[in-house]
């Protein structure tokens, strides 16, 4: 299939305020309904990789992530702890993946240290990395931010189908309003029995909810979820039984 530009801007910019509202408050609840029926081995840390595209159009969001993902592991900590393994893509080719660290304050310096730069995306390389590792020690949950893919959208699913055969789901977070980005988005959630949401720069407060969300799910599970009492995810996910 042919790669998808990364300047496509889906025509959705234009609906009224009132619409959107109503589409994502739709999106996020679709998203927690896929969480529930998620469940990750018990009894032990959970590991879960953080995947951000680093290319230059998610400059703005990427200052955002750094400061987001210490609420993972507060959340996380309170039900069992997590580990967390940051892998990012950028420039023509490259795909780093980090050591696996158990604070906020290790994935943070980890993160500080990373510029975004211009080039293609590199999804193809995170769900193969995710593939490896989980083979090597079970990982509980892929969490996936960006905002555009460039790749072959079937030989993307052909991973991703792999990667869900071994039971990790893939939590896929879009930035930006590009139809055909989200179709294949929403096509790697559902074949590794994951979840899709859509965010903006506006809604990074609502990001944070779904990233502590996730975290809680991976060190605990979806009791551990639904026990987390005052959070807004949790909330939400009661308002779907």
């Amino acid at each position: 299939m042919s790669k998808m530009p990364r300047n496509t801007l889906d025509k959705s910019r234009t609906e009224t305020s009132e619409t959107a509202t109503r589409s994502k408050s739709g999106q996020v609840a679709e998203f927690l309904e896929q969480a529930k029926s998620v469940t990750p081995t018990p009894g032990r840390r959970g590991r879960l990789i953080f995947a951000l595209d680093a290319t230059m159009s998610r400059q703005p969001t990427w200052d955002s992530a750094i400061q987001i993902q210490g609420q993972m592991f507060n959340e996380a900590g309170k039900v069992g702890g997590l580990d967390v393994q940051l892998i990012y893509y950028r420039g023509l080719n490259e795909c780093r993946a980090s050591k696996w660290v158990g604070s906020a304050s290790g994935l943070a310096d980890l993160m500080s240290g990373i510029q975004v730069r211009g080039g293609y995306t590199q999804i193809g390389k995170v769900i193969a990395h995710a593939r490896r590792e989980t083979k090597r020690e079970r990982v509980q949950a892929v969490v996936f931010v960006g905002d555009a893919l460039e790749e072959d959208v079937d030989a993307i699913c052909a991973k991703a189908g792999e990667l869900g055969l071994l039971g990790v789901p893939v939590f896929v977070f879009q930035e930006g309003f590009d139809s055909k980005v989200e179709s294949a988005f929403r096509e790697i959630a559902r074949l590794t029995k994951g979840a899709y949401a859509r965010f903006d720069q506006n809604a990074v407060e609502e990001l944070a909810a779904l990233l502590r969300a996730v975290a809680v799910y991976a060190a605990g599970g979806r009791k551990a979820l639904l026990d987390r009492s005052g959070d807004k995810a949790r909330l939400l996910l009661e308002q779907l039984r």
